[in-house]
């Protein structure tokens, strides 16, 4: 019997309208899941039938939970469900939870505000969610806020918010993008065992396809604010019908398919070189012993005209790696040197990077919202690095940055746009365009593509190559998702803990794993039993050895 269903459900902004005439619903103990791109309704569609829109928001339809409409009820009725009945998992946790509040004050307000509790019971309620979700020596953690807590951690918190009070519905929307394949994999197990053990009816919300096949019963496919294909997850994979699906399968990446490149191999000469790398940040373990470092003796080359990647699960130290050799940060032991010239080593003096080095290597950051200038228009931000540094006048400026948007496939009516007026995918397209505007040697991409949905992130993948080719660049692309890696790197390291525990050619890495680790890392990928049907050209993915 269906505890929560949809019908009918129209939402709307003013005249935009975002969700027209979506219907679908769910049983106890079942998993339907909600796919598409970025754009496309799924997130509208489940805050307008919960009424979290707010005010602005004009929603029609019918919602059915428990055999009543809920649409129409009161603010306070609705609230009174929200939490107790119908339990909320964000995309980001760390957005959601307060900062100024522990995560046991905030677990417990997930009682509090339905049920009166005593303050000893609530304490051991909320231990014992805790444990629940696996957060490790919950009596020790209870009193940590946010920061404190990894994003994995922060994750579990706000399930065990979300399932304080038991509630027959779960709504979980992108719960675990931006985590890395591990964390993700234990993500999704605690959800099953949720379900398992409380019979809970759970609407899983995600761009990844891959994620899931592996927990859903029924998928739901939508597509400019509408229901285009449903079924369940067996007859979705196994023979969709309808185009969009077979092209969202086809970017789909379902394990890691490796085969040998057609490609010649890579003859450039060293370009950086890292040697002994070591880095460690000020500060105690809730032990009193001094923190772990985050590098330890990482040494590596990556040569002109390759493609690296770096991989590994959250904490590894690749992303401090990425600031090492962007100049951002300084390492404790060791150094860094491009083209043969020692850049960056310990030491108050250790940084030297002067204007021509500071171009040779750029940076495409994971959020582009934020490492844009949300008040400079796109034709400003692109302009930025010709008037600083090659004095151009204004007319051979413009030109050059028309160009820029040629190079990353946008149309020149962009330009006069502000960031918040583009989609994500095209706010990485400017953030690309402005770390190749000035041709530098060497690209460190962190996490380019990790919020964009998996159509976008085949998109800019194709064209991070493309630029590659076209332009002779070298790229660090660090990243948690071992199929991008896989689809677009010549080389990989795998990084455990600060230390570098499998390099090579990334066939021969991930179709020949060599350490425990990267096999762990390679087992928790989502996905893998599933059979896709053949992907469209444009989405093709291979192993580049």
């Amino acid at each position: 019997m269906t505890i929560f269903s949809v019908s009918d459900l129209h939402v709307s902004f003013g005249v935009s309208q975002v969700v027209r005439g979506v219907s679908f619903g769910v049983e106890p103990g079942k998993t339907l899941a909600i796919v598409g791109e970025s754009g496309s309704g799924k997130s509208a569609s489940l805050l307008g039938a919960t009424g979290l829109l707010g005010a602005a928001a004009h929603v029609t339809g019918k919602v059915l939970h428990r055999g009543i409409d809920i649409l129409g009820l009161p603010e306070r009725q609705m609230r009174a469900r929200r939490g107790a009945e119908i339990g909320f998992v964000f995309q980001d946790p760390l957005s959601n939870l307060h900062p100024l509040k522990t995560i046991g004050q905030q677990i417990g307000e997930a009682i509090t505000a339905h049920r009166t509790v005593g303050r000893r019971e609530l304490r051991e309620r909320v231990l014992g969610l805790l444990d629940d979700v696996g957060i490790n020596n919950p009596r020790a953690r209870i009193d940590d806020y946010p920061r404190q807590f990894s994003g994995g951690m922060r994750q579990r918190a706000m399930i065990a918010s979300a399932i304080a009070l038991n509630p027959g519905v779960l709504i979980a929307d992108e719960p675990t993008t931006a985590l890395d394949v591990t964390v993700q994999a234990s993500i999704l197990e605690l959800l099953k065992r949720i379900q398992e053990r409380h019979g809970t009816a759970l609407i899983f919300v995600s761009h990844d396809l891959a994620v899931v096949s592996d927990i859903a019963d029924d998928v739901l496919v939508m597509r400019a604010g509408e229901a285009v294909e449903q079924a369940p997850v067996a007859t979705m994979y196994g023979a969709p019908r309808h185009a969009y699906t077979k092209q969202l399968l086809g970017a789909a990446r379902l394990g890691v398919t490796t085969r040998p490149s057609t490609r010649p191999p890579k003859l450039g000469k060293p370009l950086l070189l890292a040697s002994g790398l070591g880095r460690s940040f000020s500060g105690r373990r809730r032990d009193g012993a001094l923190a772990d470092p985050v590098l330890r003796n990482v040494s590596f080359g990556i040569n002109e005209n390759e493609i690296l990647g770096l991989v590994g699960e959250s904490g590894s130290g690749k992303s401090t790696i990425g600031r090492l050799i962007a100049g951002l940060d300084q390492p404790d032991e060791g150094s860094l040197s491009l083209g043969g010239r020692i850049y960056s080593r310990p030491g108050r003096r250790g940084l030297a990077i002067d204007r021509r080095l500071r171009t040779d290597i750029q940076v495409v950051f994971q959020d582009p919202y934020a490492s844009l200038n949300p008040r400079r228009r796109i034709r400003s931000t692109l302009a930025e690095p010709f008037i600083i540094n090659s004095g151009l006048d204004a007319a051979t400026t413009d030109r050059r940055v028309e160009a820029l948007m040629q190079d990353v496939e946008l149309s020149p009516d962009l330009l006069d746009r502000f960031p918040a007026q583009l989609s994500g995918g095209q706010r990485q397209r400017v953030a690309i365009a402005r770390a190749i505007a000035l041709d530098p040697a060497l690209i460190v991409a962190d996490e380019p593509v990790s919020a964009l949905d998996i159509t976008t992130q085949a998109r800019i993948v194709r064209l991070l190559r493309g630029l590659c080719q076209r332009k002779g660049l070298s790229l660090l692309f660090i990243s948690h998702d071992l199929g991008l890696v896989a689809e677009l790197c010549d080389r990989v390291i795998v990084l455990e803990k600060g230390v570098i525990a499998e390099e090579g050619s990334t066939h021969s890495v991930f179709s020949a794993p060599g350490h425990a680790y990267t096999r762990r890392l390679l087992d928790a990928i989502p996905g893998r039993t599933r059979h896709l049907p053949a992907p469209q050209p444009e989405y093709r993915m291979a192993v580049h050895g």
